[in-house]
Parts: structure tokens; sequence; C-alpha cells
């Protein structure tokens, strides 16, 4: 768990560094570069639709860890539009206080029997 927490540090000091070193020279226009590349059909926008799905599993996993509760919705959304560098903090959250129980940290606090949708 340790290499894993590590990992997810490094992880998310590379795409800070990375988004700030890109909105300093790009600017803020995230959306209209994203989506306009989509819009082209070629690769970046087929790169793009494949990230975006990746986010709203991403964010699906984490509102239904929270039991799709007001805090897990709003969670919900941050790991939508915060993406790996959103993920990367949550997961060493909750890592933490999973205690390193992989079991915890995938599923929550569902009991073993509980399965739920």
């Amino acid at each position: 768990m340790t290499a894993f927490r590590a990992l997810l540090v490094a992880l998310w000091a590379a795409i800070f560094g990375y988004t700030a070193i890109v909105v300093a020279n790009h600017g803020m226009g995230l959306l209209p570069v994203f989506f306009g590349d989509m819009e082209m059909m070629g690769w970046r926008g087929q790169f793009n639709l494949d990230f975006m799905c990746m986010l709203a599993l991403s964010a699906l996993w984490v509102a239904w860890r929270h039991h799709f509760s007001g805090g897990g919705l709003a969670l919900a959304v941050l790991a939508f539009f915060g993406g790996a560098s959103f993920l990367c903090a949550y997961l060493l959250v909750v890592s933490l206080q999973a205690k390193g129980d992989v079991r915890e940290l995938l599923l929550g606090t569902r009991g073993p029997t509980d399965h739920g949708a």
C-alpha cells in the first residue's frame, strides 16, 4: 500500500506540474480545445472521447462508493471534472481512511454481503 500511495503522490505531482505549465503557456481554455478536437473526428478527438468515458466511469464509481448520497454525487462531479488529479488525491485519502484495507478502499463502507447497485 505504501508503494501505491507513493505512486498516487508522484502522479498527482506530475499532473499538477504539467497542468501549471500548460495554463501558464496557454491559459484556461481547455473545453473549446477538448471538444473542438472531438468535433474534428481525428485521433485527438478519439482519445478525448475515450478519456471522457473513463472520467464518467470514475465519477460513477465514486458516487456508487458513497451510496449515491449528496456528498457522493458532489464528489462524482469533482471526479468527472477533476480527472486524475482528483482521483489521485481521493484514493490517497480513502486508502488512509481504510487503513490499507483494499476491499474497503474499493467498496467503501459496505458490508461484506451488501452488493447493492
